[in-house]
């Protein structure tokens, strides 16, 4: 059992254990696929490469897929594995239910594509192909999703009227459950309120605003949890309580219990509408992660052993912490509709997955498999952190110079030496990140598929203290 000051829970040795392999199952198979999307997304926007190729409209249907995949399903999957291990062993059989659900709309949403799925709309959080196919398999993903959420909150383990660090992390939990529950609240009240007449970008536009801003809040909430996780494997000394820790979290959960007065005060039509939730997401979302974020950079270079700094917890803390940092100052520098907007929130994205990586490396041990080495997880991180600063700075490299977002081939570059040099930073960064995130799939299934799961092993345990 973990200690009383060890920001982790317990893992349990019934069919939840089961339930929370299957769910990772999923959240590495969804970045294998979007991974090699990734790819293509790659070589469509790199200068000479892409012009090779008849790229361009493949490129819009790529990027519909590799965004759901990479962010939506990636980041829920792996965070429904953690709500597992925050539930009581109830009943197996709805767990299943919703992971079977969640799949169908997983696989029905990949194979959009080939069964003549197109017209690829770039709507902000969730674009989409406006096909039968792929809303049906979104459709699918929100109904399973919606359902483990709710038997999630249903079966939670309670806090506790102790304050302890195992405690926080089960609110932390808890809070992002609340997210997702509102997310697809502020979905359906937007379908129900929003003009079927409007144009069909636009209509997909409105229609997701809402629940993606919640979303990106749910995001950090579980980036939020895995910092303190990864925090207490590392065995970092954090200048700050657990009681202050929650209050940080129920901060974040304010941000989010006021997306109903938004949907209530104006029409999601309303300029108004939109301006509030953005005004939202760049004041309500650094209330909570700043002051965690810097007193786990302080407990990282306040006196630490150079020993621990080669751990696989203390370089995905560096790494999600880098990503995220940068990503949130290239915000402030958005002055257009220009690739600036994709930089920053691939750099806040990413500083969630690198988070969510370093977590996965520190939970297989515990589930009962073995440990990755620590030589190639710290590669992996590494590169794969480096590879997508690149990226970002490419894109803002670019974005100064006028570069438009969600296009592809020479519409980009148009004969600029300074857009061909910014894209080309791009093309090496997207390379490299790619080659981390395949590697880390490739950890990650060889270890899962190196033995049969053994439930009845307590080397799990062990490993995990």
């Amino acid at each position: 059992m973990p200690d009383a000051d060890f920001y982790q829970l317990e893992i349990p040795s019934d069919y939840r254990r089961r339930q929370v392999i299957v769910w990772l199952w999923l959240a590495v198979s969804t970045l294998l696929v979007a991974g090699l999307f990734s790819v293509l997304l790659v070589l469509a926007r790199t200068p000479f490469i892409g012009e090779l190729f008849p790229l361009t409209d493949f490129f819009h249907t790529a990027l519909v897929i590799h965004v759901n995949l990479s962010s939506l399903v990636w980041i829920l999957a792996f965070a429904s594995a953690l709500w597992t291990l925050n539930s009581r062993p109830v009943s197996s059989v709805l767990g299943k239910v919703a992971f079977f659900v969640v799949l169908s709309g997983v696989l029905v949403m990949t194979i959009s594509p080939f069964t003549g799925s197109a017209n690829a709309l770039m709507s902000n959080y969730i674009p989409v192909l406006d096909d039968r196919v792929f809303i049906g398999g979104l459709l699918l993903f929100a109904i399973g999703m919606g359902f483990q959420v709710l038997i999630s909150m249903g079966i939670m383990l309670r806090v506790g009227r102790v304050i302890s660090a195992e405690a926080v992390i089960r609110f932390g939990l808890n809070c992002a459950a609340v997210g997702v529950c509102l997310a697809l609240l502020a979905f359906t009240w937007s379908y129900l309120t929003v003009p079927k007449q409007l144009a069909r970008e636009i209509y997909y536009e409105v229609l997701f605003w809402g629940c993606g801003h919640i979303l990106q809040f749910t995001y950090t909430l579980l980036m939020m949890v895995a910092w303190l996780w990864l925090a207490s494997l590392a065995r970092l000394s954090l200048p700050v309580s657990p009681r202050v820790a929650l209050f940080l979290f129920a901060v974040g959960l304010f941000s989010i219990f006021l997306t109903p007065i938004i949907y209530l005060e104006y029409p999601v039509i309303d300029p108004s509408h939109r301006s509030l939730f953005t005004q939202l997401m760049s004041f309500g979302g650094s209330l909570a992660v700043f002051p965690l974020a810097v007193a786990i950079l302080f407990a990282l270079f306040n006196g630490q052993l150079h020993s621990i700094r080669t751990s696989v917890s203390w370089n995905a803390l560096i790494c999600s912490l880098f990503l995220f940092g940068v990503g949130g100052f290239m915000g402030f520098l958005i002055d257009g509709n220009n690739v600036k907007i994709p930089a920053h929130y691939h750099g806040c994205i990413v500083g969630v997955t690198l988070s969510l990586m370093g977590l996965c490396y520190q939970l297989i041990p515990a589930l009962g498999y073995n440990k990755v080495k620590a030589i190639w997880a710290i590669f992996q991180l590494r590169i794969y952190a480096v590879g997508q600063f690149l990226h970002i700075s490419g894109l803002l490299w670019s974005g100064g110079y006028g570069v438009e977002r969600k296009v592809a081939g020479g519409e980009q570059w148009l004969n600029s030496v300074e857009r061909i040099t910014g894209m080309a930073l791009m093309g090496l960064g997207g390379m490299l990140s790619a080659l981390g995130g395949f590697l880390f799939i490739i950890l990650i299934i060889k270890i899962l598929t190196a033995r049969d799961f053994d439930t009845s092993s307590n080397e799990g345990l062990r490993q995990w203290r």
